[in-house]
């Protein structure tokens, strides 16, 4: 029951250690198919024709309105959105059909903040130079919208999921060695194309920004094609994983696009996020096996190695200028490229696309049993809500759960109970950072196990936009207290957080069930 015992494996944290091994999961469920676009009756620009094979299916640019966009994404409905980036550039993504043709469209739509683009010319004209490239190595921009202060962006929906969840968050198996060289390459000529076509910056590269399409093939997504905002200076991944040259300016080049493309050679090479200056200091150590991904269990050409991890280093360097350029990479990821005649499907571990389904993607699953108030903050994320609920439980649910000798009494009992009564403070007080190092006394004094404070501290994990550490409190949460609601509803958050939202909604209906037998068990026969 729960994670536990769910098709999620182990979490892995650029910083932290892998937590407990789980039992194998089971067989997955069938992937949610992506239907090919097809063509309307403008055709697509002229100058895209020669780079587009194996993308003629996909429409030309056109503008939707507001209305249009609601209606295929279900009124902007919680459960279609497929990802959520930060404070700093919030933009979400939606999944949607557009309804009208011969079949549905499955798209994928992006949402910019308010006043991002002021000028609606000015977005319409950036979309419309995205909507120019045609490449069956991009997930391609179909469509933009400005209606009153809104602005949006479709595109292709892709159907496989994205680099860092095959990477970080493995479900099924991780990716093999041959596939990540496949990813590389592939992105690589991506870069290429719009380099040559002109858009040779690309804002925001990271492992959230390579797709899986129905076949298995990666794609760039089109999206980072286009700034977050009319001043461009909204940069959404981790201030650590960022070109140099950004901190000092806050605008991005060509050189940076390479800088980038460098770090998720280090996500392909080691599995894990590791922020870049960390990653060159290991290169330097010439240890590649302590950069390696240790779940590839040597599989791998230790000459193939080498050569990504060299060509990592000097996508990293400082100094722009001492970067290669695009053509440099393509020119050295394609000898690499090996197995060549097995689909990608097969080397991801996907469904194949003839076996799949061929209704188009629908919303994930709602949770099957009503809802308490603490369930129906956690299915609208409602941080807030779920905090004021912990504050008023206090520890109520905690009892037997500890049974301690007169001896550890004596011993430890009142520094745990001191930190722990800090961490309350804290944690009442809104002071998630301090409540986070309080909580981490006390449980790594290991006399005393507190659900509840497992739970706390997955609570502020969120608060601190760290949802991995979050999932990993609440399934320990679950281990001590195996039939407690709140430690699934708090893994249903994190899951949720991690863009996992069938599993989020697994959480949810397995949280409600048991607060039910709960009740039932209450009220007595």
């Amino acid at each position: 029951m729960g994670c536990c015992g769910s098709s999620l494996r182990s979490w892995v944290h650029a910083e932290k250690p892998p937590g407990p091994r789980r039992p194998a999961p089971p067989t997955p469920p069938p992937h949610r198919p992506s239907f090919s676009l097809k063509a309307q009756k403008a055709a697509p620009p002229a100058a895209a024709a020669p780079a587009a094979r194996g993308v003629e299916e996909v429409p030309a640019l056109a503008e939707f309105s507001l209305a249009e966009l609601r209606a295929a994404t279900d009124g902007f409905a919680a459960g279609n959105i497929v990802s959520e980036s930060g404070e700093k550039a919030p933009n979400l993504v939606y999944r949607g059909r557009l309804r009208g043709g011969a079949a549905p469209r499955a798209i994928a739509v992006k949402k910019f903040a308010k006043h991002a683009w002021p000028d609606p010319k000015q977005f319409a004209e950036e979309a419309k130079g995205v909507g120019k490239l045609r490449h069956r190595r991009l997930a391609n921009l179909i469509g933009y919208c400005c209606d009153g202060d809104e602005r949006l962006l479709v595109a292709e929906f892709m159907s496989n999921d994205t680099l860092a969840k095959h990477l970080f968050h493995w479900e099924n198996q991780t990716i093999e060695w041959a596939m990540r060289l496949r990813v590389a390459c592939y992105i690589a000529e991506a870069l290429g194309y719009c380099s040559n076509e002109e858009r040779s910056l690309y804002h925001d590269l990271n492992a959230y920004r390579v797709l899986f399409d129905e076949n298995g093939d990666p794609r760039l997504s089109c999206f980072g094609l286009m700034k977050n905002s009319r001043d461009g200076k909204s940069y959404s991944t981790n201030l650590a994983y960022t070109p140099p040259e950004y901190l000092r300016n806050g605008r991005v080049t060509a050189e940076s696009v390479i800088f980038s493309f460098g770090t998720v050679l280090i996500d392909l090479l080691s599995g894990k996020r590791i922020p870049p200056s960390h990653a060159l200091d290991m290169i330097r150590s010439r240890n590649i096996q302590a950069l390696m991904d240790s779940h590839l269990e040597g599989n791998y050409s230790t000459e193939e190695a080498t050569t990504l991890v060299n060509l990592a280093s000097q996508c990293l360097q400082y100094e722009p200028r001492d970067r290669p350029d695009i053509k440099k990479l393509v020119s050295i990821l394609e000898p690499l490229q090996t197995k060549s005649e097995v689909p990608s499907y097969v080397m991801l571990g996907v469904a194949k696309p003839d076996e799949l389904s061929k209704a188009p993607p629908s919303p994930p699953p709602q949770p099957q049993h009503p809802l308490s108030a603490m369930g129906e903050a956690c299915s609208r994320m409602d941080l807030t809500a779920i905090h004021q609920i912990l504050v008023s439980m206090h520890y109520r649910d905690d009892e037997g759960s500890n049974e301690l000798s007169f001896q550890e009494w004596t011993q430890q009992m009142r520094d745990m109970l001191d930190a722990r009564k800090q961490g309350d403070f804290a944690f009442r007080d809104k002071d998630f950072k301090a409540a986070i190092d309080c909580y981490t006394q006390f449980v790594d004094v290991g006399t005393m196990v507190s659900p509840t404070v497992y739970a706390r501290r997955s609570l502020c994990h969120l608060m601190c936009d760290q949802p991995d550490a979050a999932l990993r409190d609440a399934m320990q949460a679950q281990c001590v207290y195996p039939d407690w609601p709140t430690a699934f509803y708090m893994q249903a958050v994190a899951l949720s957080k991690l863009d996992m939202q069938s599993d989020a909604t697994d959480m949810l209906n397995e949280a409600s069930q048991l607060e039910e037998k709960r009740q039932k068990s209450a009220r007595g026969p």
